[in-house]
C-alpha cells in the first residue's frame, strides 16, 4: 500500500505530504522493504503519519523519529532491527 492511499481525505498540506512520501520511501529503502504488499510497509506508513501528526514535516528527521520509533517496538514484533 502506497502512504498516499492512506492518506486520502486527510488533514495535512500538500507540502506535509510530500515530505512524508519522502520519509516513507526513505524509511522502507534503508529496512529493503521492497515489496508493495508487505504488510511492513503499512506498518511503516502509518508510523510516519503517526509522527508527522505530532509536527515533525522534515523528511530526513520524521524518517529518523519513525525508525527510532520501529525500533523501541516491543520484542517479537513485525519489525526486526
Amino acid at each position: 500500500m502506497l502512504i498516499y492511499e492512506i492518506l486520502k481525505g486527510g488533514v495535512f498540506e500538500p507540502k506535509h505530504i510530500e515530505a512524508m512520501g519522502q520519509a516513507f520511501e526513505a524509511v522502507c529503502s534503508g529496512l529493503e522493504l521492497t515489496k508493495r504488499d508487505d504488510p511492513l510497509r503499512d506498518l511503516v506508513a502509518r508510523k510516519v503519519i503517526e509522527c508527522a501528526q505530532r509536527g515533525e514535516h522534515d523528511p530526513a528527521r520524521l524518517a529518523r523519529v519513525v525508525l527510532s520509533a520501529l525500533q523501541q517496538l516491543p520484542p517479537g514484533s513485525a519489525v526486526r532491527m
